[in-house]
């Protein structure tokens, strides 16, 4: 029936409730039609012959009229628009990134890519299925394995369901205890804490050359470290093999476009976060975890693993591979629990990827790590010490007593820098920072009134010992 507004009042005219009609629930005579079939007169009277009368709430709730849609939008634009943005320094596996405009348009705006799952339905999915192969073969070229699966929830999850796999398919090794490097991110280490309790296992967390003096049934180290250290785990590796233990390698994609490759030092399982790939930082996710492992394992590895099949009329074609491992199949007795990856954002890591080339991405992040170079530099100049002489991206740098004082001018900046300690203090660049950020960066350490550019020249001619030592010849990927 149609509606006369001509003779309504101003305030019936406005829309205040269309949103909740449109989105929330049936209409009237759905709602009424429910209720006869339940043999009840209203919602009111279902709700007490339901819900129990100790648990309900005793006042109404306290809320405010309805507003529309676009006030509704309004006000939440006015409340983040308190929001203070500011320069992120922290590191930690999170970085700010620049997000191609073609693949923001096309890939993380685009409703018709929304999705966390991988594709159970390959005959419509050809197109997402060939997207996490190449995602899947991104990682495994990057790490140096030679099986990937299609993404997990995050760098935390992924070391979780390594330690998992690593007792799974260790037959030599007794032990219950899981061995983690102290220099790995912490949110990483809580989340494997809190599976191991719940699996039964022991986890040590010490420095990583402590690896050599115990019994464990598996092994996770950090390449680069949280600190941004950067290490050679080759012998540590051997070391852990001889004693009949599994490694586990948590790394970062961008580092390893200038680094040897985990699988090139022995690795049994690499993982890490995508998300400096062109994922937004989004206030710590989603972003999609990568787990990448040896071909010998890749009956108990947990995910969704993207391979190349053969279809009804002999057309090569991609599906979801080796199923029997999963839990939609086996229930229980699956390898793993993990049900959703992070198809959305692996896909636009890998997009970021193909967008930029092999060179884009070496350009990259040989700029992140010559900025951070110069950093190192600059600040060793002015008196400070670097507590990491090898590194990639991340520094940590020792103020001593002035730890505080640094950190709150760096706050009164809008920089948000990592407390380490007692008396450091954490800088982790990105492909966002510009020459202009560094040097007002480097202001709050009191560096002023130098040339950036000087410091440049002395690491392209080699006489700048600690920059140009920051990544061992023996380290660089060949």
């Amino acid at each position: 029936m149609s509606v006369d507004f001509r003779s309504a009042p101003l305030s019936a005219l406005a829309f205040h409730d269309e949103f909740v009609q449109r989105h929330i629930g049936p209409e009237a005579q759905q709602t009424a039609a429910m209720l006869a079939t339940l043999g009840v007169s209203s919602v009111k009277e279902l709700i007490d012959k339901t819900v129990p009368d100790n648990i309900r709430l005793k006042n109404e709730l306290n809320l405010g009229d309805a507003v529309s849609e676009a006030n509704a939008l309004a006000q939440l634009k006015a409340i983040a628009s308190k929001n203070k943005i500011f320069k992120n320094y922290i590191g930690m596996g999170y970085h700010d990134t620049h997000v191609p405009l073609v693949v923001l348009r096309n890939v993380l705006e685009n409703p018709g890519w929304y999705t966390a799952y991988t594709p159970y339905q390959p005959e419509i999915a050809q197109g997402r299925l060939e997207a996490l192969l190449n995602y899947q073969q991104m990682i495994i070229d990057l790490t140096g394995m030679e099986m990937a699966n299609a993404s997990v929830l995050d760098e935390g999850t992924a070391a979780a369901e390594a330690m998992a796999m690593c007792k799974r398919q260790n037959k030599k090794s007794k032990s219950d205890v899981f061995f983690v490097d102290a220099d790995t991110h912490p949110q990483t280490i809580a989340v494997v804490k809190t599976r191991a309790e719940h699996f039964g296992f022991e986890v040590f967390v010490a420095k990583a050359d402590e690896l050599a003096n115990g019994d464990y049934f598996g092994a996770l180290l950090s390449y680069p470290g949280s600190s941004g250290q950067v290490r050679d785990l080759t012998a540590l590796i051997e070391t852990a093999h001889n004693n009949n233990a599994l490694v586990t390698v948590a790394s970062d994609l961008m580092a390893l476009m200038l680094l040897k490759s985990p699988g090139a030092m022995g690795a049994d399982v690499v993982v890490g976060t995508s998300q400096r790939f062109g994922v937004p930082m989004g206030f710590g996710g989603p972003h999609a975890g990568f787990f990448a492992f040896r071909d010998a394992y890749k009956r108990s590895a947990p995910g969704r693993i993207i391979g190349v099949s053969i279809d009804t009329r002999g057309k090569q074609a991609l599906r979801m591979a080796m199923q029997t491992r999963e839990q939609h199949i086996r229930r229980e007795k699956a390898n793993s629990n993990i049900c959703t990856s992070q198809v959305l954002l692996a896909v636009i890591s890998v997009f970021y990827a193909i967008y930029h080339g092999p060179d884009g991405l070496k350009r990259i992040a040989n700029r992140i790590h010559r900025l951070t170079a110069v950093a190192a530099a600059a600040l060793k100049a002015k008196g400070f010490s670097i507590n990491n002489s090898q590194f990639f991206d991340t520094i940590s740098v020792n103020v001593g007593d002035n730890q505080k004082a640094i950190y709150q001018a760096a706050l009164n900046a809008e920089i948000n820098l990592r407390l380490i300690g007692s008396d450091s203090l954490g800088i982790s660049l990105n492909e966002t920072t510009s020459a202009a950020d560094l040097e007002n960066l480097l202001s709050v350490f009191g560096v002023t009134g130098i040339e950036l550019t000087s410091f440049d020249e002395q690491i392209l001619a080699g006489k700048n010992i600690t920059a140009n030592n920051a990544i061992p010849a023996d380290l660089l990927r060949s």
